[in-house]
């Protein structure tokens, strides 16, 4: 059998490296467009800030025995009836036949129609090859002064990292707050802490218009933004989302979906017999909703990469579903979310309630305590856990307390099921009752107990 793989990144490699586990035998072929096959594209903000200065390091692995990575193949057209792959290598046209195919293509940064935004200086961050052209244009001209457009994951390890390197950072947000995936609650204290490091933070604007300016440098650029302001610049990176790189596979017949994703179901197949899907391409089961959505996430695209992978060759592995569950440094900050906002429960038909609480996260007595500020959010009718969102010290295990939300949810537990968990417990790094419970029992103070709950 020759089990064939477009794209090479997170889903891609995960897909071939559980087929070769399970069928050593088979014959896998991996089409990879670029040269970086399962480079960490999570760590390019890293790269550019220079605390990772090595790309290399970026290389989740460098080799592949027994896989078939061809590098620099880019997929054309998929011929789903007669199992044929086009693509072209070098320059010159070739095919490949498959007997199970598994579409990996990812997402594609989102480039606005904004006038100016093909000049010199203009980036999009998503590729490996995006992040060598920014890291030659900083190397090479020396920018004093960034805009980021888009304040979501991007734009905010951008503001980080631009930062650090001595350039000074303006961030335009849509919403009116940065990272609107969480409460604005939370949102306020990141742009605290961004504006504490000198980043310039315009919430509610959007830029229209990129221009060259003939003030200062030769390479200065103009960013307008829609209430009236003017931005100076040498560097702007564009960071307002991407979206599902779906072509290829709406071309060969499948069926797209939210976004504009592919349609999958749990085993991960599409509508086209012997072909797969998986990442940042399709869609994916929200575990809690119970319903298909869209979550571009390598931990995600990890998963369901496994699981086409094993169903590719003939297994009947579900897809267990995702939460959305994500984390972040910006500067001195960790913020991490899971499961629903209350604006989200609420679209979804639940009845939510969300509190607020702050407690350090180890005991006073014990030097460096730092407040984290917890927000839960659960049905009122039934006491489920629906999310939690988390924000503090990036040094307080924010990341592995929001993992504790998101594992009850996964399981379908009540917000008072976090009290009888057995946690782990010593003064320097938690208490008795782990911050995690102590908001789930401010939750659960203010509404009765529903009968019969988790």
């Amino acid at each position: 059998m020759h089990l064939v793989v477009i794209g090479g990144s997170d889903a891609g490699i995960s897909a071939a490296l559980r087929a070769q586990e399970l069928e050593p035998g088979a014959e896998i072929s991996v089409l990879v467009a670029d040269d970086y096959p399962n480079f960490s594209i999570c760590g390019l903000p890293y790269f550019l800030s220079g605390e990772t200065p090595d790309w290399h390091s970026l290389a989740h692995r460098t080799e592949f025995p027994g896989l078939n990575i061809l590098r620099r193949h880019l997929a054309q057209q998929i011929d789903a009836k007669h199992r044929v792959i086009s693509c072209v290598h070098s320059g010159a046209e070739m095919t490949m036949r498959y007997d199970r195919l598994v579409i990996a293509t990812g997402a594609k940064p989102v480039r606005p129609d904004l006038p100016g935004s093909k000049y010199e200086g203009v980036f999009v961050l998503h590729t490996m090859d995006d992040s060598f052209a920014v890291h030659q244009y900083l190397t090479d001209r020396k920018p004093r002064a960034a805009v980021l457009v888009g304040a979501g994951y991007i734009g905010l390890e951008m503001a980080d990292a631009l930062t650090q390197r001595g350039i000074e950072v303006t961030l335009l947000c849509r919403a009116e707050t940065v990272l609107p995936t969480v409460d604005p609650a939370l949102g306020h204290l990141i742009q605290k802490e961004l504006r504490r490091h000198g980043v310039r933070v315009r919430t509610g604007v959007s830029a229209v218009e990129i221009d060259r300016t003939e003030v200062g440098r030769p390479s200065r650029l103009s960013i307008a933004d829609s209430s009236g302001a003017q931005h100076a610049a040498d560097l702007v990176i564009l960071a307002v989302g991407a979206r599902p790189d779906s072509e290829l596979a709406e071309q060969a017949g499948a069926k797209l979906g939210i976004q504009g994703a592919v349609v999958v179901t749990r085993q991960m197949c599409t509508n086209m017999a012997e072909v797969f899907a998986a990442g940042d391409c399709v869609e994916t089961y929200h575990r809690l909703l119970a319903a298909p959505t869209y979550i571009s996430l390598g931990t995600v695209a990890h998963k369901q990469g496994r699981v086409a992978g094993e169903n590719a060759i003939g297994g009947n592995r579900i897809f267990a579903g995702a939460l959305g569950t994500q984390s972040l440094k910006v500067f001195d900050l960790a913020i991490a979310r899971t499961g629903l906002s209350e604006r989200d429960a609420r679209e979804a038909g639940f009845d939510p309630v969300t509190t607020g609480f702050e407690a350090n996260d180890h005991k006073a007595y014990y030097p460096g305590a730092v407040p984290l500020r917890i927000r839960l959010t659960g049905d009122r009718r039934t006491g489920r856990l629906l999310g939690g969102q988390i924000l503090g010290n990036r040094k307080a295990e924010i990341s592995k307390r929001i993992d504790i939300i998101a594992t009850a949810i996964f399981q379908g537990a009540s917000v008072d099921y976090l009290n009888d968990l057995d946690l782990s417990y010593t003064p320097p790094f938690s208490s008795p009752w782990d911050p995690v419970q102590m908001a789930a029992q401010a939750w659960c103070s203010k509404l009765p107990l529903p009968v019969g709950s988790i």
